[in-house]
């Protein structure tokens, strides 16, 4: 990436409303491009049909604009299926369909393991004649995630504070890569239209630190570049827990509505400085 400018991104879903946690990957992530003259691409992921709102996308603009960040391009995932459709196809040979629901797996799990529920390989293991014959129902398409890591090879990947990471996709079993309700995973999303867009810097948090083993694997299979990942610490509540839009963590919109400055916010973030009732946690 020598010599190539900078391009970072923010990729929120339309799902719910930004909480402090978004603000400071958006933050980071301009604040990275903008250093060196780089470009800032704001990206909806809007493939869950069922959960993404138009009126969380409006949100998402005005709460960008508040902390006065500037995006250099917006695009929307729900536009991008033709590529999603592509990297599939060219996967085809190491997918397999799976027709298990949730309860299914839940149920075939319902044995002591590891601390990583890992799904089975149930339809892994299913006859080419069985799956031919259920290709009515619904199902989601599964990579054999054995044989996709004996093609590749070890490989690494390069995070700003870990260093040199020995990808570790098995870790993972065998991930989902087109949903029954969606065309596309996060996994095989993501690593598309960061490789299409051209982003050199991928700036997230840590909770998104072991999905870049699986980000890692797709790369090679599909022969897109690395960027350089950034993860950084999660802002955490009173209680330790990490933010989240399911665990109604406040809103952007919400400071916003009642008045408060966001480019002031926006400033705080940089100096690692949170409202009260917040803080980093572990890096």
């Amino acid at each position: 990436m020598s010599g190539t400018p900078r391009a970072t991104r923010f990729a929120p879903s339309p799902t719910g409303r930004l909480h402090l946690g978004h603000a400071l990957s958006a933050v980071r992530a301009f604040d990275l491009a903008r250093a060196e003259g780089g470009r800032f691409l704001l990206r909806i992921e809007d493939i869950d049909g069922t959960r993404s709102r138009p009126e969380h996308v409006d949100a998402i603009l005005r709460d960008l604009e508040w902390l006065g960040l500037e995006w250099d391009d917006l695009s929307f995932q729900s536009q991008r299926l033709d590529l999603y459709a592509a990297a599939q196809a060219r996967l085809a040979d190491l997918l397999y369909p799976c027709f298990c629901t949730r309860a299914e797996i839940a149920a075939s799990l319902s044995a002591p393991h590891g601390p990583v529920a890992l799904y089975p390989g149930t339809c892994r293991h299913r006859s080419a004649a069985e799956r031919a014959a259920r290709m009515g129902e619904p199902h989601g398409w599964r990579i054999d995630m054995t044989r996709a890591v004996e093609r590749t090879g070890p490989l690494y990947w390069q995070d700003e504070q870990a260093g040199p990471v020995l990808a570790d996709p098995l870790s993972h079993g065998d991930v989902i890569l087109a949903r029954k309700d969606a065309p596309a995973s996060y996994h095989l999303a993501a690593t598309v239209d960061d490789a299409a867009q051209g982003v050199t810097d991928v700036v997230r948090g840590l909770d998104l630190f072991e999905a870049t083993h699986v980000h890692r694997l797709l790369q090679a299979l599909l022969g897109l570049p690395t960027p350089l990942y950034h993860h950084h610490p999660l802002i955490v509540g009173a209680d330790g827990q990490r933010l989240a839009k399911r665990h109604g963590a406040p809103a952007l919109a919400a400071m916003r509505e009642g008045g408060a400055d966001g480019r002031a916010l926006a400033d705080a973030l940089r100096r690692n400085m949170l409202p009260a009732g917040f803080r980093l946690g572990e890096a």
